[in-house]
Order: C-alpha cells, then sequence, then structure tokens
C-alpha cells in the first residue's frame, strides 16, 4: 500500500491575452506543478506568475517542455533529430530556471509534454535526448514519466524518477496512453476518475481500456487543469486520497542531489 503520493498539474498554459484552466484554484490543491515554458503554451509573464504563485504556496516548480509547437499545442508528431530535442528541451529548462532563480528557488523536476512525453517513452533516442539535457544543467532534477524508455534511460544514469499516473486517461493493455484521437482517451465521469486514482495509489492497479488490469507504480497523480471541472475533480481526488489515509507530499520533499551523471 501506498503510504503518500505526489499531486502535480500542469500550469503556467496561458499565452498572451489568451487564459487556459483555473490554475489560481488548482494551486491550492498540488504539491508540485509541470509549468509549461513557452513551446507548447506560456510565456515570460505567465511563467514569472505562475513560478511566483508556486513560491508562495511551497508547491515544487518543474518545467514541462514540448515540441516547438504553439499552433497544435505540443500535441502533435514532429521529426526533430534527438540534438534538436536535447538543445529545445535545455532551452526551455533554462528559461524557466531563470525565473525560479528570480523567485528563490529553483526548478526539481522535468516532465515533458504532449506528444514529446508519448514518444520518449517508446523511443530511446528522444529519451536520451532529455536526460542529456538534465545531466547537463542539473542532473538532481527529478526525471517525471510514465514506464517507458525515459525513465529506464533516467534510472541507468542515476537520474531520478517519478513514476506518473495519469487520472483522467485511458491505458492500453501495454501501458502506454490511448491516443486523444481514439475514443474514451480521455475520462470525464467524476465518481470514475475518483475510484481509479485510489486504487491506482493504494493498490498500484489499473484497469486499461480493455478492462485488463495492469500495474502503475505511481509517485505522482497528474491532474489535468484544462478540462472542464478540472479543480472539482482535483478536490475530489485529494479527498478521496485523504480518507484512504494517503499523505499527500512532493516528490522534491525528499530529493537525493547528485553531482553528476555517466556518459
Amino acid at each position: 500500500m501506498v503510504s503518500r503520493i505526489d499531486l502535480v498539474a500542469d500550469l503556467g498554459e496561458s499565452f498572451g491575452a489568451w487564459t487556459m484552466g483555473e490554475d489560481e484554484a488548482l494551486l491550492d490543491l498540488l504539491t508540485s506543478a509541470n509549468v509549461a515554458c513557452g513551446f507548447h503554451a506560456g510565456d515570460p509573464r505567465t511563467m514569472d506568475l505562475t513560478v511566483r504563485r508556486c513560491v508562495e504556496r511551497g508547491i515544487a516548480v518543474g518545467a514541462h517542455p514540448s515540441f516547438p509547437d504553439l499552433a497544435g499545442f505540443g500535441r502533435r508528431a514532429m521529426d526533430l533529430t534527438p540534438d534538436e530535442v536535447r538543445t529545445d528541451v535545455l532551452y526551455q529548462i533554462g528559461a524557466l530556471q531563470a525565473f525560479a532563480t528570480a523567485h528563490g528557488t529553483s526548478v526539481t523536476h522535468v516532465a515533458p509534454h504532449g506528444r514529446l512525453g508519448n514518444l520518449v517513452a517508446t523511443g530511446p533516442d528522444y529519451a536520451t535526448a532529455v536526460v542529456d539535457a538534465v545531466c547537463a544543467l542539473d542532473p538532481s532534477m527529478i526525471v517525471m514519466a510514465q514506464d517507458g524508455c525515459l525513465a529506464d534511460e533516467a534510472r541507468t544514469r542515476g537520474v531520478r524518477v517519478g513514476i506518473v499516473g495519469i487520472a483522467d486517461r485511458a491505458y492500453r493493455p501495454d501501458g502506454t496512453l490511448v491516443p486523444r484521437t481514439e475514443p474514451g482517451a480521455v475520462i470525464e465521469d467524476l465518481d470514475e476518475l475518483v475510484a481509479r486514482t485510489v486504487r491506482m495509489v493504494v493498490d498500484g492497479v489499473l484497469d486499461a481500456v480493455d478492462g485488463t488490469p495492469i500495474a502503475i507504480a505511481a509517485d505522482t497523480v497528474l491532474l489535468h487543469g484544462d478540462n472542464p471541472g478540472a479543480v472539482r475533480t482535483a478536490a475530489a481526488i485529494r479527498a478521496a486520497l485523504d480518507a484512504a489515509g494517503v499523505e499527500i507530499r512532493g516528490l522534491h520533499s525528499d530529493t537525493v542531489r547528485r553531482d553528476r551523471c555517466p556518459a
């Protein structure tokens, strides 16, 4: 039985005059935040405001790097080289780190967004590129990922991993996510969301889209903030985890600092 869990959401995804999500309300329910770094969403003012709000509440600030795809919200496949992925990820983490430093904190974790996040789970070249960027900048950062190539590469290189369980997405039997283009990819029923999240955290089991039970040893639960009713859903999930005796605590609270990564 899991006795504690981190709660994270993707924040700072507004852009200019366009607003997405209810970040302020969600922040009161989280222990960590994945902050958009400008490639799929976010801009300097939004990043600055989001980091400040996180610091005020003691919430861990994490980078949410993406393919350079503002028009597609980072959800389209792009034919980038591994070196392009490495430098794009390094650029985005560095931008967020500037705002974190300005507000007296640091970037504690990296969680690839959207299509990049999907591809690093199955593609070793992109996974290596992301870990290369982390190791070059700060190997004490946690890599947040689903089980797969990115998590494996990070562990091999001595980088701490936080396995992400995604409450509102359907899983295939192999543990990958059902693509958003397929029916049933996003789960919207509140009771189902709450029940599957508690089961995932407490029992380490989640039913795939075909009903097959799959094992997920989640360290953090991702609560999407861009869905209708996101705040209500996040509050219900947190309340249910509290009722199940699960401690809500950020992964950053016991991070082990590492000096370097092996090549």
